[in-house]
Order: C-alpha cells, then sequence, then structure tokens
C-alpha cells in the first residue's frame, strides 16, 4: 500500500536535473531541518569549489574523488564519506564516473524542489 504521505522518496520516481558539464543531480527526501541529494558525475566532471551556511556530509556511493575542503585534499572513492563544515569552500572532481550522495543540514532552500 503507498503512502500519501512525503515522507517516502522512490528514486525511481525522481527524474535527473541535467546540470551539464558531465553533472546530473536529484533532490531527494527533505524537510525544513535536512536534505538528501545525489549528484551523478562523469569521469572529469567538476563540482566547482563554493561555500554555503548548511553543514554537509556527503557519501560516495560509487566511483573516486578528489575532494577539496579547505586547505585539505583526499581523494575518496565508494564506501567513503567526508564532512563539509558550515562555511567552509569545498569541491571535487570526478577521478571516474561515480555518484555522491549529500545531506544538508538545515535543508537548502535554493535546491527544494518547487
Amino acid at each position: 500500500m503507498e503512502k500519501s504521505t512525503d515522507w517516502f522518496v522512490q528514486d525511481r520516481n525522481v527524474p535527473w536535473e541535467d546540470l551539464g558539464k558531465g553533472l546530473k543531480r536529484k533532490i531527494l527526501a527533505y524537510n525544513e531541518n535536512m536534505m538528501m541529494a545525489s549528484v551523478s558525475f562523469e569521469k572529469g566532471a567538476v563540482g566547482a569549489m563554493h561555500s554555503h551556511p548548511h553543514t554537509q556530509v556527503t557519501y560516495v556511493r560509487n566511483g573516486s574523488f578528489e575532494v577539496v575542503i579547505g586547505s585539505e585534499k583526499s581523494t575518496v572513492q565508494s564506501g567513503d564519506s567526508f564532512v563539509v563544515p558550515s562555511g567552509v569552500e569545498h569541491g571535487v572532481t570526478a577521478l571516474e564516473d561515480g555518484c555522491l550522495v549529500d545531506v544538508f543540514s538545515p535543508m537548502r532552500e535554493d535546491l527544494a524542489v518547487k
């Protein structure tokens, strides 16, 4: 039986948003306190350096990435994760095709599905 609330989000029912330059994003479950998004990268695609007031935790679903957080750089791969503190500049480069799962707190109103 299907629920009539927004508590469940079926990945198969959420379309990818093409961001260009080898990047696609899906906004998954969220409320005012947190948000989950999936970001797909083609090899060589870059998530440009940026910052936001939200705390971010990212899980590497698959692939490998070079990640820069502030002045630190590391390579992460499937199963790894990282934390980006509020206001700290960060970015990633895909070393191979892959997908990241981002969780933001509080939710990012700029990414909310209208």
